[in-house]
């Protein structure tokens, strides 16, 4: 059974940092591409990062360029996204998500099979 559970989500004010986690279970971990998405209350679910080590690929979004970054450790199956300089419009529910990689597939257009619980990030002023 395919499994992403998210962690490390929490209250933190204007400024600050945040390591979320996502660890996986169930899959051959290497043959996937891993994302971050986020959704605001009212907002549609954008994407944040993904990444896939084994192919050498990461991206981070330009509105957060610079304050995230996506890593992982393939021995754990776990993806990070570390977020710093935190702003109160970061404030979301944040997912990871996991798609088999296709070489036929700009890796930016996955449409991505499976997803984790969610784990809620909230930025105060």
């Amino acid at each position: 059974e395919v499994q992403l559970v998210e962690s490390g989500g929490g209250l933190v004010q204007a400024g600050g940092s945040l390591r979320l986690s996502c660890a996986a279970s169930g899959f051959t971990f290497d043959d996937y591409q891993i994302a971050w998405f986020r959704q605001a209350p009212g907002k549609e679910r954008e994407g944040v990062a993904y990444i896939s080590a084994s192919a050498g690929s990461k991206y981070v979004m330009n509105s957060v360029k610079g304050r995230f970054t996506i890593s992982s450790d393939n021995a754990k199956k776990t993806v990070y996204l570390q977020m710093n300089s935190l702003k109160p419009e970061d404030t979301a529910v944040y997912y990871c998500a996991a798609v088999h990689r296709d070489p036929n597939i700009d890796p930016a257009l996955y449409e991505y099979d499976y997803w984790g619980q969610g784990t809620q990030v909230t930025v105060s002023s």
